[in-house]
């Protein structure tokens, strides 16, 4: 049985999908601030089965205790953690004790459980502004980290790095996402953001669909193409296969593996919002803005690694990550609370 913390938000939800296509049995731990339970009961709808879903916070220990008391848990793919960029700016403490003390917590209840496998869902703000793109494994981490939700992301790998350090038997997996993008192909679930959207998907979508006025595009002067900042942008689907990808091989590992999820390819701003005119013919109302601060110019993954060690590689391309994006926005103009 494997543990899925946060497994109602959006990456969570569609790896729930590709866990239940591989017959594996999973348990969602959520507390549901920024989720929510329809997402569930839509993924319900496509499996075809029940959710085992229990309502819990991971700086809960009593909760996370009495979870693993009642369900023999021997993996755990850690979604649960708060992921807005300027939140984390203005609400730095509430992001330490969330994503760092949760994590510390949850790890503890699983060493007193002998539960040692655990895949962690951290983030290409780990590499802070890059020397060199594309981006390996190996690059440096932790400098020049401009957010508390980046800083907290490498903490933790930091954490799980002097876990494993103190105790072998731990099989640890960090995934470092780039950026996911697009929804599942039947429309019924898709990204969901409280408030304004932080990322550019949601809110193109919601320009789109006639939420929001217009898209600001945060400087137009990068060292780029057509000088808007370039980004890997990824399928939210190709990203949930690659955490049943590491499900597979977390039994053969025998140190902490660090694993870049993204497509190799860099596609600017303008480059997207093109990409999505095209695939939801609709215009997107958009003007330039200045920089914003900690923003950089290029970020993209080499995704070596990922294909030699977890055969997997991301499938999707721009125009299918555009089409499934307009469909769950069309389908759902106010997400999950239509």
């Amino acid at each position: 049985m494997v543990l899925i913390t946060g497994g109602a938000g959006y990456i969570g939800t569609h790896t729930l999908i590709e866990l239940a296509k591989d017959n594996i049995d999973f348990i969602v731990y959520d507390n549901l601030y920024n989720s929510s339970k329809e997402a569930l009961k839509r993924v319900e709808q496509i499996i075809g089965k029940k959710i085992t879903f229990i309502k819990g916070d991971i700086r809960d220990i009593d909760s996370l205790k009495k979870l693993f008391n009642s369900y023999k848990i021997d993996s755990v793919i850690h979604f649960a953690g708060l992921k807005a960029v300027g939140e984390s700016v203005a609400k730095p403490l509430k992001y330490y004790d969330n994503n760092i003390n949760g994590t510390i917590k949850l790890l503890e209840v699983m060493s007193q459980f002998n539960c040692k496998k655990i895949i962690f869902s951290s983030s290409a703000t780990v590499y802070g502004d890059p020397k060199i793109v594309p981006i390996s494994e190996d690059s440096q981490v932790g400098v020049g980290l401009t957010n508390p939700y980046g800083k907290s992301k490498y903490f933790i790998e930091e954490i799980l790095k002097d876990l494993y350090s103190s105790d072998n038997e731990w099989k640890i997996v960090i995934l470092r996402y780039f950026n996911p993008i697009g929804a599942h192909e039947s429309g019924l679930i898709g990204e969901d953001p409280n408030d304004i959207p932080n990322n550019l998907m949601p809110y193109i979508t919601q320009v789109a669909v006639g939420k929001l006025d217009r898209l600001s595009i945060f400087g137009d002067d990068y060292n780029t193409h057509d000088g808007t900042g370039v980004r890997d942008y990824i399928h939210v689907v190709d990203l949930a296969n690659g955490h049943l990808k590491a499900l597979k091989i977390l039994d053969k590992i025998n140190k902490v593996e660090e694993i870049n999820l993204g497509t190799g390819k860099g596609y600017s701003v303008l480059d997207v919002v093109k990409a999505f005119e095209k695939a939801s013919e609709k215009r997107v109302n958009y003007k330039i803005a200045k920089r914003r601060e900690g923003d950089i110019a290029k970020c993209y993954a080499n995704p070596t690694k990922a294909k030699k060690l977890l055969n997997w590689e991301a499938k999707k391309d721009l125009e299918q990550m555009c089409k499934d994006s307009w469909r769950w926005q069309s389908q759902n103009p106010n997400g999950y609370s239509n």
